[in-house]
């Protein structure tokens, strides 16, 4: 059987390492694969206007899945101003390219599993009955719609005349925002449609009868946002009448989900939720396991079969300068993982995952956020594990 060609995209600051040393891991764990890569993010954009070049694309048209690092995305006026001084009379503008992959393939799904390793230090506790000390076990996995709503990239500043004119016809704009002159209005839309929200819902609820999960909670904001969020709440309750009476739908409220977080985040199974909320409850769910160097996410097309694979945290660049790399690269190993479990090698992928675990549970190694230091560069020196030591360790362990 021929080696699978993965597509490497590193982007900047630390995804460059995390994904060299999670290559590593993959490699010792029997993983056999072609790599090969794409470029993308920051660099690109300074020197040539476009941070998610076309041959990228084609490289994942052509091997379908990818694993990516991290992405620096500034704003508007910040990114203009480094771009190469031939560029910028151009009129070009900077868009988030993992943004524009999701959107260019369709990758509607995203998915972010938020699970408790056993003996990590930075695991959420909490008070119980008679001043005890409770680790509640979290294990949810959020469903995130990825390339609607806030994320959809429908915005203007000083609209047309045309838009505004539409925008009128709207009884409230009309009444709340006829004062603003246009030049000074900013709008951006917030767009669901039924076949992706049916679909990113039905993924939710197939995930939670796969894996035993008992119910899969819609959260929204229906009360306020009641076209998008409402039609969400509705077609969730359709679904689970239909075709999934034994799991349990609950809805609950961006805002109180976050208040109820640290109450009883152990009652929650699957969460499904549009773009912009999903991104918030999978980061609070995120910071009871640990925080960003555990949060781990697929986003995928399941009519065609492409897939990209990456961790949720950012680019750091500051860490990204340092001699000797201090981040923790268990986020992009388990997003890895997850890549393994999409391609059908469940069997590496546990292998990893249990290599993962019981170098957590022993806390023999542990990077720097793991000992709850600063992130400076002496945290070596001080005891704290660099990336590559937590890779070797995991190596090891495999």
């Amino acid at each position: 059987m021929s080696k699978r060609t993965i597509v490497k995209m590193p982007g900047d600051g630390i995804g460059k390492v995390v994904l060299e040393e999670t290559i590593r891991v993959l490699d010792a764990a029997g993983f056999e694969a072609d790599y090969v890569e794409g470029d993308i993010g920051w660099e690109f954009w300074c020197k040539e206007g476009n941070p998610l070049p076309d041959r990228t694309i084609k490289l994942i048209e052509e091997h379908k899945i990818g694993l990516f690092g991290a992405i620096t995305s500034k704003p508007k006026d910040a990114a203009t101003s480094e771009l190469s001084e031939e560029l910028k009379d151009k009129g070009l503008v900077y868009s988030s390219p993992i943004v524009g992959l999701r959107q260019h393939f369709g990758l509607d799904i995203c998915m972010r599993p938020c699970r408790t390793y056993k003996g990590n230090p930075l695991n959420f506790i909490r008070r119980g009955p008679n001043n005890t000390i409770e680790e509640p076990e979290v294990d949810v996995v959020i469903f995130r719609q990825n390339t609607e709503g806030l994320y959809g990239g429908v915005e203007w500043s000083n609209p047309s005349e045309q838009v505004y004119d539409a925008l009128m016809t709207h009884p409230k704009f009309k009444k709340n925002f006829e004062w603003c002159p246009k030049e000074e209005l900013s709008v951006s839309t917030r767009i669901f449609t039924k076949k992706y929200t049916e679909r990113i819902l039905r993924a939710a609820f197939e995930h939670a009868k796969k894996y035993g999960y008992k119910s899969v909670t819609v959260c929204e904001k229906p009360n306020v946002i009641r076209e998008t969020s409402g039609m969400m709440y509705k077609l969730a309750q359709e679904i689970q009448k239909k075709d999934y009476p034994n799991i349990q739908l609950w809805n609950t409220n961006i805002d109180a989900q976050m208040m109820w977080l640290t109450k009883n985040p152990e009652d929650y199974g699957v969460i499904v939720a549009g773009n912009m909320f999903g991104d918030i409850v999978s980061d609070g769910f995120a910071g009871l396991i640990g925080g960003l160097g555990f949060a781990c996410s697929a986003q995928f097309n399941p009519e065609t079969g492409i897939g990209v694979f990456e961790p949720t945290h950012g680019s750091a660049p500051k860490y990204a300068d340092y001699e000797t790399s201090i981040v923790n690269p268990i986020a992009m190993i388990e997003s890895a993982c997850m890549m393994l479990d999409f391609i059908n090698e469940n069997e590496i992928a546990a292998k990893i995952r249990k290599a993962v675990a019981e170098v957590v549970s022993e806390g023999q190694v542990r990077t720097y956020d793991m000992m709850k230091m600063p992130g400076r560069p002496d945290v070596v020196e001080k005891g704290a594990a660099s990336t590559q030591q937590m890779a070797d360790a995991v190596i090891a362990k495999l």
